[in-house]
């Protein structure tokens, strides 16, 4: 197989050759590319992560509605409890 690289891509790999840290611009493509299959497996383990959250939140039931005023109230007697020796 024969890949084409741009310019800058083919300077950076060479680079990373140069500096021993990699034999050859062979072992600095393959190590790209594993790197890049693990974003893959990564991306696909999160997106099935939000779909499963999705659906939690889908089979949680209908929403209600906030009221701020009996949330505000529960604080203050929450606040005073833990005030109170």
């Amino acid at each position: 197989m024969n890949v084409s690289l741009t310019i800058e891509l083919e300077k950076w790999v060479q680079s990373k050759v140069e500096s021993g840290m990699y034999t050859s611009a062979s072992e600095v493509i393959r190590e790209g590319l594993r790197l890049l299959k693990d974003q893959d497996a990564l991306k696909a383990i999160r997106l099935a992560e939000l779909g499963r959250e999705i659906q939690q939140g889908i089979d949680s039931g209908e929403s209600t509605p906030l009221n701020m005023d009996e949330i505000i109230e529960l604080a203050k007697q929450q606040r005073q409890t833990r005030e109170s020796p």
